[in-house]
């Protein structure tokens, strides 16, 4: 289990996160989502202690370091390969790292997404790096996957079909926790919606949970945040009163 534990993030101006409390058990796909500023990607750099901050953050009961920081991916728009390298290069990289680097699966999904295994990955497209950081973090042989909008620049097709593929090379063992805005995208993907709003945990409930009681996630989501339906009616309406 990963266990997240009163953990607080404040960067110089504004908060980070504040007092956030989660747990995430083996198996889960898990959501995470927030407005801009919410604090998600801090809150995913806090888990890989990327960042520093005060609380604690625990992986089946022992803090993160070194001798177990193996079990955690991250698959980031930021990027995290190594650009003037091929993949295949990469691929003898992770297998000297990772002994549980998961070599069948990588080259599945290097087939999946069209992308060449002999090109530097600095050759690719920004969608095609974007598809390779995501097959790297999931070959890696972690058990929990961190994601942070992984497919920007990526078509919707491609994206729903990987989804679909994720589900079924998951084990039963593999964690995901995956940071996005496509709430109605990834909401038949996902088993569970973590909301952050302002830092802190606004909102978490299962899809099931959502089923039995006949909600969307949107719907959740606006309940949640207190979306106000009018807020573009009434925007322009003083917008036009000024002029």
């Amino acid at each position: 289990m990963l266990e997240i534990t009163n953990v607080s993030k404040q960067y110089a101006g504004h908060r980070g996160v504040s007092s956030v409390n989660l747990k995430l058990g083996q198996g889960e796909v898990v959501g995470l989502f927030g407005e801009n500023g919410a604090g998600k990607t801090t809150l995913l750099k806090c888990i890989l202690g990327y960042l520093k901050y005060s609380g604690a953050i625990a992986l089946d009961g022992e803090p993160i370091t070194g001798r177990n920081i193996h079990r955690l991916s991250f698959a980031t728009c930021e990027h995290s390969f190594f650009p003037n390298l091929t993949p295949a290069e990469h691929k003898t990289f992770y297998e000297m790292n990772f002994p549980a680097f998961r070599e069948k699966r990588f080259h599945g999904l290097m087939e999946f997404f069209q992308l060449p295994e002999n090109r530097a990955v600095k050759r690719f497209s920004v969608g095609q790096q974007n598809q390779f950081e995501v097959i790297l973090a999931l070959c890696q042989g972690a058990d929990y996957i961190l994601m942070d909008e992984p497919f920007a620049g990526n078509d919707v097709f491609n994206r729903e079909d990987f989804y679909k593929v994720l589900l079924g090379i998951l084990e039963p063992t593999e964690t995901i926790l995956l940071s996005t805005h496509l709430l109605a995208e990834v909401e038949s993907f996902i088993g569970r919606a973590v909301l952050l709003h302002q830092g802190k945990i606004a909102g978490d409930v299962t899809t099931l949970e959502l089923e039995e009681s006949g909600r969307s996630l949107m719907d959740y989501v606006k309940e949640t945040y207190q979306y106000e339906g009018n807020r573009v009616a009434k925007a322009l309406s003083q917008m036009t009163e000024e002029e």
